[in-house]
């Protein structure tokens, strides 16, 4: 059981402005981009960074996410997690890049935890 990275989520309406930015601002270009059409959202990665673009309205049951986690093994950071007290925001879901969840660690903050596809 292994965090792999952490992302730090930033919300836009506009992903080619936001992705050119911190592309510039960090020296890299983007690892991953793609649409979550399910969500209305368009997704993107730059370092440590996840960007996160759509409406305001389809960002919204996404912004009190501090962040992303990405990890190993789902299950067992689920497992974990939900023996730990934490309580599961949004349980295990497949996503384009693999199998989510967001919980609320017992400080209040809320987190996701995802593990990409092979």
């Amino acid at each position: 059981m292994k965090v792999l990275q952490v992302y730090t989520r930033v919300y836009v309406n506009d992903m080619e402005t936001s992705l050119k930015f911190y592309e510039n601002l960090l020296s890299e270009v983007s690892t991953f981009r793609f649409k979550y059409e399910a969500a209305g959202l368009e997704l993107a990665s730059v370092g440590n960074i996840l960007i996160l673009a759509g409406s305001n309205q389809s960002l919204e049951p996404f912004r009190k996410t501090k962040a992303t986690f990405k990890v190993d093994s789902i299950h067992e950071f689920y497992d974990y997690l939900k023996s730990s007290g934490c309580q599961i925001i949004r349980d295990l879901t497949k996503v384009p890049t693999g199998t989510n969840f967001t919980v609320q660690h017992p400080d209040g903050e809320i987190f996701e935890y995802v593990q990409h596809h092979d």
